[in-house]
């Protein structure tokens, strides 16, 4: 298969990726106004060969929660009266992103030990372990744009990244070139605007419009068809680093939980950019 048409459409759809976490983060009432109307697109979404209930399940687990989470920012920055609005804006609402991610996580665990590349399934289960709790390391940001910000480390990030990529070269080889933009640009933004904590924004903003776009005209098979990539002694020596990465690092992690320095090493508070 020709590599040419991936040097074009990567780089088209990572600069796409990058704008839609700019206007999405920039525009908190834009973003909830346009997450609810993606859910009037399931017409397209039959027509564009959305088939059984699992797919159906796994658009709307992302689409539904990037709403709830839109519904908070609007109610938090915004300070909005009555018990509905109220309900966002208690610390305990904080429990939610933090059960979508670990759920998320847990899900493609699973599936990564279902298909036997067990060390990054290990892997998964090590990052589900090490997400900081909440609500004491997670915030809806008062001024500003009113991001969800959850307080993970550059290093909780990148293994992240380098996990979650595995898992779907693994999973779906077609699929790895625009799953690897989606993954890219979420590690890259917060990098460039020096605040990791913004890291489960951009891999919100990113994963729902990936999966979005797929629902209603899935052209990635087309333009950006990766499947002659997969090896399968790759993908092996690639969950053992993975695993191999993140074991130092869990001890770290509880370390900083055991010694009360978590406070300083996990959050991290600067001006939003």
């Amino acid at each position: 298969m020709a590599f040419w048409p991936h040097i074009i459409s990567m780089p088209l759809y990572f600069a796409l990726l990058w704008f839609i976490i700019h206007i999405f983060r920039k525009h908190y009432k834009a973003s909830l106004y346009f997450w609810i109307a993606t859910l009037f697109t399931f017409p397209l979404w039959m027509m564009g060969g959305v088939e059984g209930w699992f797919r159906w399940v796994k658009i709307l687990s992302v689409i539904i929660p990037t709403i709830i989470i839109a519904i908070a920012r609007v109610s938090v920055i915004e300070e909005r009266k009555g018990k509905f609005w109220k309900f966002f804006q208690n610390d305990k609402f904080l429990w939610f992103p933090y059960g979508i991610l670990f759920l998320n996580i847990l899900e493609a665990t699973i599936k990564d030990a279902q298909l036997g590349n067990y060390f990054n399934s290990a892997t998964g289960f090590l990052l589900c372990v090490t997400i900081p709790f909440a609500p004491k390391f997670w915030s809806i940001t008062k001024t500003h744009y009113g991001d969800l910000v959850g307080f993970t480390t550059a290093s909780w990030n990148f293994l992240y990244t380098t996990w979650n990529a595995c898992f779907v070269f693994a999973e779906s080889p077609v699929y790895f070139g625009s799953s690897l933009c989606i993954l890219l640009v979420a590690e890259i933004y917060p990098i460039v605007k020096k605040r990791p904590e913004l890291y489960i924004t951009a891999r919100m903003f990113t994963l729902a419009a990936h999966l979005l776009l797929r629902a209603c005209y899935d052209v990635f098979p087309q333009v950006m068809n990766t499947s002659s990539w997969y090896d399968p002694q790759v993908l092996k020596v690639w969950g053992i680093i993975n695993f191999v990465l993140i074991v130092p690092y869990t001890f770290w992690h509880m370390w900083q939980l055991h010694t009360m320095n978590a406070e300083n090493s996990f959050r991290r508070i600067k001006p939003a950019l």
